[in-house]
C-alpha cells in the first residue's frame, strides 16, 4: 500500500479544495501534516520538496504539488 501524506495548513484555500476532494471520496488512507502546527512537518516538506509550498501530497515520499494535479492523481488512484 502506498504511503500518502498531505502537507497543508488550515487557512489555505487550495488545501481546502484538496481536502474537500479527499472527504468526498471518503478516503482514509492519507495522513495530514499541518505545517503551521508542526515545525518538524514544515522542515520535512522543505527538505524533501525543496520549497514551502502547500498543498503537497507526498506519494511514497515523492512530492506532488498543485491542487488540481493532486486531485487528478487522487481520482486516478482510488
Amino acid at each position: 500500500m502506498m504511503e500518502l501524506v498531505l502537507y497543508m495548513f488550515d487557512g489555505c484555500p487550495f488545501c481546502r479544495k484538496v481536502i474537500r476532494e479527499i472527504e468526498a471520496e471518503g478516503r482514509d488512507d492519507i495522513k495530514f501534516c499541518d505545517i503551521h502546527k508542526s515545525e518538524e512537518d514544515r522542515r520535512r516538506l522543505i527538505s524533501v520538496g525543496g520549497k514551502e509550498q502547500v498543498p503537497c501530497l507526498f506519494i511514497d515520499g515523492n512530492p506532488l504539488y498543485e491542487s488540481d494535479d493532486i486531485i487528478s492523481w487522487l481520482r486516478d488512484n482510488r
